[in-house]
């Protein structure tokens, strides 16, 4: 017997920011999340791609959607669709509460050898076009269809495989008519620059504890320093030295909550950094407080749920 509900939202990333985590189940493979993100750094969503297409409909507040191609604001009661493949970032502005649905696209079409697959859904998944759109609040549908496919998976609804796989049949097939004229028959499959960013963030995550430089990363895509510039200004808005030094700290912060045996300054050596007072500068102008003072936090929640627990 298939069980599904709402599950945990986390990202699980290799070293491509390729997401790990399975969604759904092999029979089913459907999963429904439900978030809350604010402008804290540790609420953003990072740069990640998966082979699953996305539906996102923000429920509150306001979310800044990124993708190589696209920057969209949403807001409350807006909808956007992300193609399977397709790198993407999201962050609160302000609050924002969310909920997404992410599935394969094969649980549309049955199989590689179907109508539905040759037709459809391979052309709307290999739409260079298509990679994030943003879906009109006032089309009802495409929401109350969404809506309706969530709460039948979220509740666990009797024949919700049903419910669930002809809401986002709906959907596709609108997303398909949308890009209909746009639909390249030959299989182009990822955009240049897509296939190249994700060489060189697969390349700063395997080796970001080194001295690396600017023509180390672009090396690593065999463009020059100039190209990796633009690649990255033109994809996800910051330079390679400045992604670079973010994810260190990002990377940083999540050894502080994890791995509570290692000092700061062994911390600091591990993600790259010159010197403990190197890292404790960057890391309070990202996290707004030193890594002393963000371990205690992140320990003091943790002790907290533990007591909630007990009780």
């Amino acid at each position: 017997m298939i069980t599904m509900a709402i599950q945990e939202c986390g990202l699980n990333l290799n070293s491509e920011a390729k997401e790990l985590q399975p969604h759904g189940t092999l029979e089913f493979p459907c999963a429904a999340y439900a978030s809350y993100h604010t402008e804290r750094q540790e609420d953003i969503i990072p740069w990640h791609w998966h082979d699953e297409m996305e539906l996102i409909f923000i429920e509150e507040g306001s979310m800044k959607l990124k993708t190589s191609s696209e920057t969209l604001l949403l807001e409350s009661g807006d909808m956007a669709a992300i193609n399977s493949d397709i790198l993407h970032y999201g962050a609160a502005v302000g609050e924002c509460r969310l909920r997404s649905l992410v599935f394969n696209p094969m649980l549309i079409a049955g199989s590689d050898d179907s109508v539905y697959a040759k037709k459809y859904i391979r052309p709307l998944t290999l739409c260079n076009s298509f990679s994030c759109v943003f879906i009109d609040r006032e089309n009802k549908d495409i929401p109350l269809w969404f809506n309706t496919a969530f709460e039948a998976l979220a509740k666990d609804s009797y024949g919700f495989e049903f419910i669930v796989r002809d809401n986002l049949s709906r959907i596709c097939f609108y997303l398909y008519e949308r890009f209909k004229e746009k639909l390249d028959k030959k299989e182009q499959g990822l955009n240049r620059d897509n296939l190249r960013i994700r060489k060189m963030l697969e390349f700063i995550h395997e080796n970001f504890e080194k001295d690396l430089s600017l023509a180390d990363i672009s090396n690593s895509a065999d463009i020059s320093e100039r190209e990796c510039m633009r690649c990255f200004q033109k994809t996800i808005q910051i330079s390679p030295v400045q992604y670079l030094l973010k994810y260190r700290i990002m990377h940083g912060a999540e050894m502080l909550i994890h791995d509570r045996k290692k000092t700061i300054s062994e911390i600091a050596t591990y993600c790259g950094f010159d010197s403990p007072c190197n890292f404790t500068k960057l890391f309070r102008r990202f996290y707004n407080c030193t890594p002393r003072e963000y371990r205690q936090k992140h320990t003091e929640h943790t002790t907290e749920r533990s007591q909630v627990v007990k009780l």
